[in-house]
């Protein structure tokens, strides 16, 4: 008897595969190039818009790639060809949407957008966040800020910058970009002239460890092979800043990260001064409530913050993370197994999940 022929042991009941179903079941268009589902009495994989009968949910089993299902040891479906690939006609719609958004000279409104897209606000606001990942308001947002910055480093003023980024009055500025530049506008724009920051470093388990912070709180914590590549790669984010040596004002941060790197201390809770998206804080803030000892895959934590399609998304925002420990961003994990990439480097990764998990048994 074949190994197809006695699988028929369903995937674990979870929020992740009990979407999955529901698509399948509503032959969900959009779900197409996600994933894929394999029926184990046919040995068949499907996309999940498949027009064919349906299977009884207990002989089927979800994978997030083609190569994932054929390994396997299934085929691919003569009926929907889930090998060809996917054309999503919303695709170029909000490709057009972005590039409209990107040449505005103030954000469109969403009515406006989703008419030009042919389509009614509610379709097009979802359609745009399963694409991008963000609302279409999110996204001009984002495109403004780095605008900003782009301004701010050609040595325009702080009011040149923000009045050509379309913002309409420094209070908007003020109140939206300003407080995610993680110093004052005019610090930023002098690469960050007059601004201090104070670092420490220290052996650890993983290595050297560095931690830095402004007034405000700690904008970088990282793990290296060498103090001079840790030190050298903070003054490469911050050219022009004040970029001082001192242990003795961090010493207490720096006992809380090397004591949690040794396992004495479960949790980090330090004040952190960093440059984010709202959707990278939404990502960071998922990150943070994943408890020591347990990981979730990208997919799972895109659901978390309800944005089932921008496990991508989520990605890039764990590798942007620039506060190891602090944000766990070692705790996601590919949904193919294995422990995935690290910014940290992945034997560091392994090691710190090897290292939760011990001191949660």
């Amino acid at each position: 008897m074949n190994a197809l022929a006695t699988s028929h042991i369903p995937d674990p009941t979870d929020d992740a595969t009990d979407e999955r179903w529901t698509r399948v079941s509503a032959r969900d268009r959009s779900a197409d190039g996600r994933f894929v589902y394999a029926v184990t009495s046919t040995g068949v994989f499907c996309r999940p818009s498949c027009a064919s009968r349906r299977p009884r949910r207990d002989r089927v089993r979800f994978f997030d790639t083609t190569d994932g299902a054929q390994q396997a040891g299934f085929r691919a479906c003569l009926r929907c060809r889930p090998l060809e690939a996917t054309v999503d006609p919303w695709v170029a719609r909000v490709e057009r949407a972005c590039r409209d958004i990107t040449r505005a000279s103030a954000p469109p409104r969403l009515a406006t957008l989703a008419r030009q897209a042919g389509s009614s606000p509610y379709h097009f606001l979802r359609n745009f966040t399963r694409i991008v990942g963000v609302t279409p308001r999110a996204f001009a947002d984002a495109r403004r800020f780095e605008s900003v910055k782009r301004h701010l480093r050609t040595g325009n003023t702080v009011t040149t910058a923000f009045l050509d980024a379309g913002y309409e009055s420094s209070s908007r500025f003020y109140e939206g970009a300003a407080s995610r530049l993680a110093m004052t506008p005019s610090a930023y724009r002098a690469g960050g002239a007059g601004e201090t920051i104070r670092y420490a470093t220290a052996a650890s388990p993983l290595g050297r460890v560095l931690i830095a912070a402004t007034a405000r709180g700690v904008c970088a914590v990282a793990l290296g092979d060498d103090d001079a590549g840790l030190v050298t790669s903070l003054r490469a984010e911050y050219p022009q800043a004040g970029v001082e040596k001192a242990p003795s004002a961090l010493r207490t941060m720096l006992t809380q990260v090397t004591e949690h790197l040794a396992g004495r201390l479960p949790r980090l809770d330090l004040p952190i001064d960093v440059r984010a998206t709202a959707f990278q804080r939404q990502v960071w803030d998922a990150l943070k409530a994943i408890p020591a000892g347990d990981t979730r895959t990208y997919a799972e934590v895109a659901q978390a913050i309800g944005r089932p399609t921008a496990s991508r998304a989520v990605a890039r925002a764990c590798a942007s993370n620039p506060v190891a420990l602090v944000v766990p961003c070692h705790r996601v994990v590919p949904a193919a197994g294995g422990p995935g990439g690290y910014r940290w480097g992945r034997e560091r990764k392994v090691r710190l999940l090897a290292r939760e998990r011990s001191g949660r048994s």
